[in-house]
């Protein structure tokens, strides 16, 4: 299939090539796509040119019996998957990797989250261990397992390559899962630009497939610390975002479900509080909406020792009111979740 796009055989060439429906060919092809993390039909296309699939040169594609080309050279080696949204993991193959204990993960993760930059030995000290710098630098020890756990063919073929300046992940070796995530962050970015919620909504419900539970769960260090609380916020509005194209859509009881989940993962969030409110209030739900400010209010008293937010105590009393349109103005003022120029999403201020 992915060699016939590459070729550039229209839907219904393939069918006949391959004697199928005309459907399941743009099925199959959306598989295709999603598998891979491909944008569109012409990143399939480059993808097949990088894969070997289809040689550079062929000339014009002509039409024959059999029209779908063969592979012209095996497809690229294996590639190393590593995921940071839950505790850290890698695979080879669908084989889960050993990749040594908590300190010499974080160093992993460091260069997973480096976005192809070549990190230095202090960078990654100053990452992993902070202000308290272990006894020696075991920086090249932890570098050493790490290339022989992730080697993809002989003993130098690794994918932590040794730049002039530091280490980085070999480009095009590694999928990482939150590269995958940003990418799909921009989509959906796009899709909110143009008023697409059915895309939006799509997008988003592949966004969240991606997270395991808490990103880089139980790693040490800076790093992984600050990277938990931005991939934690990239995902509660995410959450909202797809939340807030359900309720557009009337996908009430959906968007209620996935609200009420994050909710009890995260009761001090105050704007999801107040979606989760807004949401049971459309729904006829007013006394549960009612439910959730109170227990908010008590976590909030309890816990930090702070009264709730304007955003929160402004929702509470459009509901009590029963003012729709208030209660809309109000989340539009302080509750929205909007991704920025960059197409990424930045969470609101709480309203205080």
């Amino acid at each position: 299939m992915l060699s016939a796009v590459g070729c550039g055989l229209r839907d219904d060439e393939i069918a006949d090539a391959l004697a199928i429906p005309e459907a399941a060919v743009a099925a199959h092809l959306a598989r295709i796509l999603a598998k891979h993390g491909l944008r569109d039909r012409a990143a399939a296309i480059v993808h097949a040119f990088d894969c070997g699939l289809v040689l550079p040169g062929r000339g014009p594609r002509t039409r024959t019996a059999n029209p779908v080309p063969q592979p012209a050279a095996p497809p690229a080696g294996p590639k190393i998957r590593i995921s940071v949204l839950g505790p850290l993991q890698a695979w080879q193959d669908g084989r889960p990797l050993n990749l040594g204990h908590l300190r010499q993960q974080a160093v992993l993760a460091a260069l997973a989250l480096g976005a192809g930059r070549t990190l230095s030995q202090q960078e990654l000290l100053g990452d992993v261990w902070g202000m308290e710098p272990p006894v020696a630098n075991v920086v090249p020890v932890y570098i050493y397992r790490l290339r022989k756990a992730l080697r993809i063919g002989g003993d130098a073929d690794s994918v932590i390559e040794h730049a002039r300046r530091g280490y980085q992940l070999v480009p095009g070796a590694v999928d990482v899962d939150a590269a995958r995530l940003e990418e799909l962050v921009a989509h959906i970015g796009t899709a909110d630009r143009e008023g697409d919620p059915a895309e939006g909504v799509r997008l988003c419900t592949r966004a969240l497939e991606l997270f395991r539970g808490e990103a880089l769960a139980g790693l040490p260090g800076p790093l992984a610390e600050l990277e938990r609380l931005r991939l934690t916020e990239r995902r509660i509005a995410i959450v909202r975002q797809k939340a807030e194209w359900q309720l557009r859509l009337g996908q009430d009881s959906e968007a209620i479900a996935e609200l009420f989940a994050l909710s009890a993962e995260h009761p001090l969030n105050e704007p999801l509080a107040a979606m989760l409110m807004r949401a049971l209030f459309r729904d006829g739900r007013q006394a549960d909406a009612l439910t959730v400010f109170d227990r908010v209010r008590r976590r909030l008293a309890d816990d930090l020792g702070v009264a709730p937010s304007r955003m929160l105590r402004r929702t509470h009393q459009m509901i009590l009111l029963g003012d729709e349109a208030g209660l809309a103005l109000t989340a539009e003022r302080h509750g929205r979740t909007a991704p920025s120029a960059g197409g990424r999403f930045v969470p609101d201020d709480g309203g205080r």
